[in-house]
């Protein structure tokens, strides 16, 4: 659990696939990285010293349930960043509206997929730790996708 927030997608792999152009400023990226390194550290505490789950947990609808919002979530993401990534031709500029996938039916698919990760994570788990995470997700991601869809 703390290897997937070390590695979280958003904050460390996204930014090596991306082909050109604004940079992340240093700072950002620290910062990002410095976020995900101490939220896994807290899931991961949360879940392995205070969480407490019967034998069948796994098998629990509520578990199942997210886990499967979370892998929805997680290729909404995943195929939305790949549509973005392509959306220019290289050297070209300017600005672009997606098409294709959840881009048909939200302007920033790409939040709305890491949005239903991490409540999908969050029902998973059924901690207080992880419905933080997931509505500091919501409240951060909403707010950015609202200033991309203006």
């Amino acid at each position: 659990n703390n290897f997937s927030f070390l590695a979280h997608y958003r904050a460390l792999i996204f930014p090596l696939l991306i082909r050109e152009g604004k940079p992340t400023p240093f700072f950002t990226f620290v910062l990002a990285l410095l976020f995900c390194v101490y939220n896994g550290y807290l899931q991961g505490r949360s879940l392995s010293n205070y969480a407490k789950y019967p034998s069948g947990w796994l098998k629990d609808p509520c578990f199942i349930a997210g886990f499967i919002e979370w892998l929805i979530g997680m290729a909404v993401n995943i195929h939305s960043d790949h549509i973005l990534r392509n959306l220019r031709k290289p050297g070209e500029a300017g600005y672009r509206i997606p098409r294709g996938g959840m881009f048909e039916y939200v302007s920033g698919a790409n939040f709305f997929g890491e949005i239903l990760e991490w409540f999908g994570f969050a029902l998973a788990c059924r901690t207080i730790e992880s419905l933080a995470f997931a509505l500091c997700t919501l409240f951060i991601l909403g707010s950015r996708a609202k200033q991309h869809h203006q």
